[in-house]
């Protein structure tokens, strides 16, 4: 062999090991997340041979989420991108599928697609009414949809005749509801949520409920619901969740179960009281109804059960009770036996069984998050997996076998390739009153024990939701970026039985949730590894809310970042597009007795911040409204303390929804962090 060709090899292969060596050095970047893809909604087909899921992108140009939907035989083999759109269902006979994309007006539509060789799409909706929670009839005949319904306004006046060609200001909107407002729909909303029926194969459609009256738990603790409806084997009624009382703005947590005769239109109540009742799904032989729901509130976060009645809602009875947390995605077994129901549980979610004789079961196990979707007629499930360091992709599994689970999708093993993503280590505490809390230590990439790192507290939202051990390329950015990033799950949160959720029921923020937080902190710098010098916390709604609770009792935080929060519980009540939540958030009313809602507002406590405060807010967030953050950032200004507010462009409650502002999300939590990084020799 020449010098020339043992150069060039031995070139090569030092290149081959600079390389290897590079992409196991490799971190992850921010500038990954605009290649970052997501999968979800997979559909099983009911045949069992194929699955039809959604896949998402960024859309850089536009900066927008985009998504397509993309089909595979069972085993993952063929996969292929379909068509534009989401949200797709198999007909009850496999030979179509309904999606929804957007018409050429930007309107989102239904749609239909044959599954043949020729595969023919037709529109079936038009105009402006945007569907929700699509639902196929048993004979695939007909498509039930949940829609908006603009409600006119009787409160008018006349004015004088105007000139000819003048050009007046449009007469303004008068509010008379108590819920006149929508995150992520807008400021000044008169509209009600009905029922419609529309031929499968397009047509007018037909709206089978009307009133002033919403289908669907509108709103159910401080979260948006979607309405969940069911069809009748038989194709005769559908069952629905609701509240159709005259008073139904005022009794903001009661939700009943409704039959509709579609023939009719005849509604007949299932349910009665002040319970929230919810996810009615008929039995196969249309016998009985599984649905979830208590009785009564008498508890910020109550834990609901799985119950299952007759058809007409008689004999109503428990068939799971004090569980971790509420049943979703209530799924018959083939046989009519039992049903299948999604959970959260102690930091993963998983899938479960109940047997009509009440015996529960594990269907899937692990620490992990399971999203089921669906099952197809010979037993095999789909659903999307995700764990700490594995990004969610479709999976299947027998319900018999349980967690062998089959990964079909591999969608980010192009941009993590070689990635190294750190480690995740689960920990458990003790806090005040011997509180074992459940949390989590993401650290960085070639971590060193003898070495100290930042830490980083995330704390997250609700305050009733759950931490878990599914992928976060937030949180894994921050610990490429040097950070050990703490996440918890304090007392308020769910997954963990109910009175761990209602600890803090009259009592938020406070003594408690700030006690398990606290501890966790403790218990991450007897690591040895933290230093204690450089300690930062953040998190967004109700972890924006503890944010703001934390820098006002105590001084060990370096820098803080309050994203969406809450700082006036009074004045907050009322602007909040969940005013019937919040002016029952404390018991008594604010006007009866102000004291708790004083107590536990962080506004209170800003004459104790010395802890420079970031503030972040989406400039159309309805939810925990920019006022908040403006009444905080007033008087941290006027009291002198270091603070920036910056109301984030476009966004309703959040600060990433669009893609650019996720990634300025995390570039302005760590700027403001490292701007107040103790310097050398301080």
């Amino acid at each position: 062999m020449s010098v020339i060709g043992r150069t060039f090899i031995a070139a090569a292969i030092a290149m081959l090991i600079s390389t290897t060596l590079n992409a196991a050095d490799k971190s992850l970047q921010l500038k990954t997340f605009l290649d970052f893809e997501t999968v979800g909604g997979p559909q099983i087909s009911p045949d069992g041979k194929q699955i039809i899921y959604t896949r998402g992108r960024i859309d850089k140009k536009k900066d927008r989420r985009a998504s397509v939907l993309w089909i595979m035989n069972v085993d993952g083999s063929r996969n292929r991108q379909l068509t534009s759109g989401f949200n797709a269902n198999w007909s009850p006979d496999g030979t179509r599928i309904a999606f929804v994309k957007p018409d050429a007006e930007g309107q989102p539509q239904i749609f239909v697609r044959w599954m043949d060789a020729e595969g023919a799409t037709s529109q079936v909706t038009h105009g402006d009414l945007r569907s929700r929670s699509m639902k196929w009839s048993p004979d695939g005949k007909q498509i039930a949809f949940v829609a908006r319904v603009p409600q006119k306004n009787a409160w008018t006046i006349k004015l004088p005749a105007r000139p000819k060609g003048a050009k007046w200001t449009p007469d303004p909107l008068v509010i008379d509801k108590y819920h006149y407002r929508q995150d992520r729909v807008g400021s000044y909303i008169n509209t009600n949520d009905h029922l419609y029926v529309v031929p499968a194969e397009g047509g007018t459609p037909r709206q089978l409920t009307s009133g002033d009256w919403n289908v669907g738990r509108r709103i159910l603790g401080a979260i948006a619901s979607a309405p969940s409806l069911d069809w009748s084997p038989d194709g005769t009624q559908i069952v629905f969740d609701g509240n159709a009382a005259d008073d139904w703005e005022k009794d903001f947590f009661v939700s009943q179960l409704y039959s509709v005769n579609i023939a009719t239109g005849e509604l007949s109540a299932l349910t009665e009281g002040k319970g929230t009742w919810a996810n009615p799904k008929f039995s196969p032989d249309g016998k009985s109804i599984a649905y979830s729901g208590i009785p009564a509130w008498n508890r910020t976060s109550p834990t609901p059960d799985l119950l299952v009645m007759d058809a007409d809602g008689k004999n109503g009875r428990v068939l799971a009770t004090a569980l971790n947390d509420g049943p979703n995605q209530l799924t018959w077994d083939k046989r009519g036996r039992g049903v299948y129901f999604s959970m959260n549980s102690r930091g993963h979610v998983n899938l479960y069984h109940v047997s009509l004789k009440e015996k529960m079961r594990d269907v899937t196990k692990g620490m992990h998050v399971l999203r089921f979707s669906n099952i197809s007629d010979n037993g095999t499930a789909v659903g999307t997996l995700s764990s700490f360091t594995d990004p969610a992709d479709v999976v299947r599994f027998n319900v018999k076998t349980g967690s062998k689970f089959i990964v079909l999708t591999d969608v980010n093993a192009d941009v993590l390739q070689g990635v190294d993503l750190g480690t995740v280590e689960e920990i458990w505490y003790t806090s005040t009153e011997g509180t074992k809390v459940q949390g989590w230590l993401v650290k960085p990439p070639k971590f060193d024990a003898s070495k100290k790192y930042p830490l980083y507290l995330s704390i997250h939202g609700g305050p009733h939701a759950m931490y878990n051990a599914g992928f976060s390329f937030s949180r894994l950015e921050h610990a490429a970026n040097g950070y050990v990033v703490l996440y918890t799950n304090p007392r308020g949160s769910t997954g963990y039985g109910d009175a761990f959720a209602n600890a803090i029921q009259d009592a938020y923020p406070g003594e408690r949730d700030y006690s398990d937080l606290m501890a966790g902190v403790d218990f991450a710098i007897e690591k040895g590894y933290i230093d204690t010098d450089r300690l930062y916390v953040e998190g967004c709604s109700g972890g924006g809310i503890l944010t703001t609770w934390i820098v006002g009792q105590t001084q060990r935080f370096a820098a803080a970042v309050a994203r969406c929060p809450v700082v006036n519980w009074i004045s907050m009540a009322s602007t909040t597009d969940v005013a019937g939540w919040a002016t029952n958030f404390f018991s008594p009313p604010f006007w009866e007795d102000p004291t708790k809602w004083l107590e536990h507002s962080p506004i209170m406590h800003v004459a104790k911040v010395t802890t420079p405060v970031l503030l972040m807010t989406g400039d159309r967030d309805l939810r925990t409204p920019l006022a908040q953050a403006e009444e905080y950032y007033g008087a941290l200004k006027a009291l002198g303390i270091p603070t920036k507010l910056i109301p984030m462009r476009g966004e309703y409650h959040g600060t990433g929804s669009i893609p650019s502002n996720f990634m300025r999300t995390q570039l302005y939590v760590r700027k403001w962090f490292e701007e107040y990084a103790p310097k050398a020799g301080d």
